[in-house]
């Protein structure tokens, strides 16, 4: 049996085997892979409270309190349903994380270039009639400390959804809108502003979208109402004056597994 084939003996006693080996880089790998599911959102702060309920409990029997142990057991049998009620948009993008692996895509179709084209389509109709816009395309990071600060709306991409939300008039075309795989979750998020910038020239809008690039992995595009230009921010970096062949090129390769990074900014004015 491979299980039974040991190749290496920790410490002269523990026995590693191929088996071993594997289950714990699957377990690593998992870990690995909540942990940024969660990370930038409030179910890290929950993890935490969760872990020490846990070490309080250890330590409620060690030094038989026998009160909160008792306490501490009766919340166990509810324990479980708690933490799937309070970890459900985590769990569910870790299900849409999961279904979206390459792994998994030969054995049905995404429809990725949708959104993009959706995404491409409003973006030029804003640009050319002189509208400003953020619009942020999460990718790894959590963006849920983002979320929380706008309106929710759950709303299926389109155009038509992203042009009439930055309608100068509309009680929502302020701030960004955020989307998340095929779906516009919120309008009016508060994006943090990047305090240190090369170019002084750079507005509200740009410094917002800089802003939240230096943070997380996002992708953000800008639409300058000024100058009705478009320009994509991540990991630190613009890329300015994109026309509509340009745009769905970066979105698409920046929205794949395997992504490109965006070096280096330019010299911007805006609003």
């Amino acid at each position: 049996m491979l299980e039974d084939i040991v190749f290496l003996r920790l410490f002269d006693f523990v026995p590693v085997t191929p088996v071993s080996v594997i289950d714990i880089l699957v377990v690593a790998f998992v870990i690995y892979r909540l942990l940024n599911l969660i990370r930038g959102t409030r179910a890290a702060q929950m993890l935490v409270g969760l872990f020490l309920l846990v070490t309080v409990a250890l330590a409620a029997r060690w030094q038989d309190m026998q009160a909160l142990a008792y306490l501490l057991e009766q919340v166990q049998s509810i324990l479980l349903i708690l933490l799937v009620i309070l970890f459900q948009p985590e769990l569910r993008r870790m299900l849409v994380a999961l279904g979206q692996s390459p792994l998994l895509s030969w054995f049905y179709k995404t429809e990725p270039n949708r959104v993009i084209d959706h995404v491409v389509q409003g973006a030029t109709q804003l640009a050319n009639r002189g509208y400003g816009a953020l619009i942020v395309l999460t990718r790894e990071a959590g963006l849920e400390s983002i979320i929380e600060t706008g309106v929710p709306l759950e709303a299926r991409v389109s155009a038509d959804l992203l042009t009439t939300i930055f309608t100068p008039r509309s009680p929502l075309h302020d701030q960004a809108v955020v989307i998340q795989g095929e779906t516009l979750v919120a309008a009016r998020c508060t994006l943090p502003l990047a305090e240190e910038v090369e170019d002084q020239r750079l507005g509200t809008r740009h410094r917002a979208a800089l802003g939240l690039s230096q943070e997380t992995d996002a992708v953000t595009i800008v639409v300058s109402e000024e100058t009705q230009t478009i320009s994509i921010t991540v990991g630190g970096g613009f890329l300015r004056g994109l026309d509509e062949r340009e745009l769905k090129q970066r979105l698409g390769e920046l929205l794949s597994p395997r992504d490109a990074s965006v070096g280096g900014t330019s010299a911007l004015s805006d609003d």
